[in-house]
């Protein structure tokens, strides 16, 4: 729909019937629903979501200007929210208005690049660990079965844990280990996708097994929020929360514990299952490709074993692998905005109130953009630079994602580490045939099942 014409009002977008079958088929499948939606309805088309209502949505990255360029004093993040109860009313992903702004300007510091390039030997040493074995007791030596989702999680969540913390004594690490896989296995889809279902029932529901979880992981933060204040300021210099225990608003005032802790939760779970799911993708990607992953090893073995980790992540070829696993599995598909106040969106008058969407995945295939756009095909990032309102894989505006340029530099390092290491092959139910689909996972999108390898020879 042209942006020129009349403008109109949602009610004039095709409005899907039998919306929990809809609903059904959006969360079994999002991609493959969004195209089809997109192919039959045109762009923008109307999505209807239980419990939360309907979303104006976009793909095209002339969607995607009017949304990032849209006036910050017009936007909001959607409420209710399906991951308010993981991160907390105070998480930066659903403050809003000079609430936000403030709180952004607080946390940014700490996930400047030149912040997050002291983290590269722990990143590197963490994927090393679980190569050896150190956290199974199975190293990756040929003729094990390797759960790539399993492993990825594990070691993003080691090098987040010492990012945030600086948790490195096995005792320590192996508690927050569990605490947070507990708390995050707890909310499922169902929890995520149904409100009605987050209720007590005498100790017997998946609500309280998840409140639960959640006290057993903030009763560890809280314990080191608080031994930290008591060290005056001591980790200011090793890790994220000694930044933020220094940092201060404009008015000189530091965080509330409350606030913190919500931020660190935040930091946990969008820093962890994000990062690993990418990570499974791209080892995913490169072995059904064996031309690109034979180049990308020939760049990491000319560039040596022992490189700096800074130096690993500006190899191009790398980057480029990144970048393109990024573009087909982005780890949140979708951004939403909820509008304060009356604007027009591809051509439709909308409303305080009103929501409208972007469909990442539909953006990054958009085949005025990208050619071949379900090839996986790196070597499209060395040929052409493309712009914020065509590649978004961690949103963008003034709600891009803060922790992105973290994500990013883990994602090459643990990437090389795994690759220039070991040797795998895929299973052969995901060798060959069609690509998994994706299927919520906390607060990310990963593969419906666990894709796995077998480790070869050297």
């Amino acid at each position: 729909m042209s942006t020129t014409a009349q403008p109109v009002g949602p009610e004039a977008l095709h409005q899907p019937r039998l919306v929990p079958l809809h609903a059904l088929a959006a969360g079994a499948d999002l991609e493959r629903y969004f195209r089809w939606r997109s192919d039959r309805h045109g762009d923008p088309f109307l999505v209807r979501f239980p419990s939360f209502g309907s979303v104006v949505f976009t793909g095209t990255p002339a969607g995607a200007r009017e949304m990032f360029r849209a006036p910050v004093e017009l936007l909001a993040p959607p409420l209710p929210n399906p991951i308010e109860p993981m991160v907390g009313p105070a998480s930066l992903i659903l403050a809003r208005g000079e609430r936000h702004r403030q709180e952004r300007a607080v946390l940014a510091p700490a996930f400047h690049r030149n912040r997050i390039s002291a983290y590269g030997t722990v990143i590197r040493d963490t994927a090393r660990d679980e190569l050896a074995g150190e956290r199974t007791g199975r190293a990756w030596r040929a003729g094990t079965r390797i759960d790539a989702r399993d492993a990825a999680r594990a070691m993003t969540l080691r090098v987040i844990l010492a990012a945030v913390f600086g948790i490195v004594e096995p005792e320590l690490l192996a508690e927050y280990t569990s605490a947070t896989t507990e708390f995050l296995t707890s909310f499922g889809t169902p929890l995520f996708a149904i409100p009605a279902l987050r209720r007590n029932m005498f100790g017997l529901s998946g609500w309280e097994r998840f409140t639960a979880a959640r006290d057993r992981l903030d009763g560890l933060i809280d314990t080191e929020i608080v031994r930290r204040r008591a060290a005056e300021g001591a980790g200011a210099d090793q890790d994220l929360l000694g930044m933020l225990l220094q940092a201060r608003y404009e008015d000189g005032s530091a965080m509330t514990d409350t606030d913190l802790r919500e931020h660190l939760r935040t930091l946990l779970v969008a820093g962890h299952e994000t990062t690993a799911t990418v990570l499974v993708w791209a080892l995913y990607r490169l072995h059904r490709a064996p031309e690109t992953l034979a180049r990308l090893r020939a760049e990491l073995a000319a560039a040596g074993p022992d490189l700096d980790p800074i130096e690993v992540a500006k190899l191009p070829y790398l980057d480029a692998v990144c970048q393109e696993t990024l573009r087909l599995h982005p780890p949140v598909p979708i951004v939403l905005r909820r509008l304060t106040g009356d604007f027009v969106f591809r051509g439709t008058s909308m409303v305080a109130g009103d929501t409208m969407g972007l469909s990442v995945q539909l953006l990054h295939s958009d085949p005025e953009v990208w050619s071949e756009p379900q090839r996986f095909h790196p070597e499209r990032f060395l040929e052409h630079r493309y712009g914020p309102f065509e590649f978004a894989p961690f949103g963008g505006g003034h709600r891009r994602c803060v922790g992105a340029s973290l994500a990013d530099f883990e994602l090459r390092i643990v990437l090389a580490t795994v690759l220039g290491a070991v040797r795998l092959r895929l299973s052969p139910r995901f060798a060959r045939g069609r690509v998994p689909w994706t299927a919520p996972h906390n607060i990310a999108t990963g593969p419906h099942a666990a894709i796995t390898f077998e480790a070869l020879e050297p």
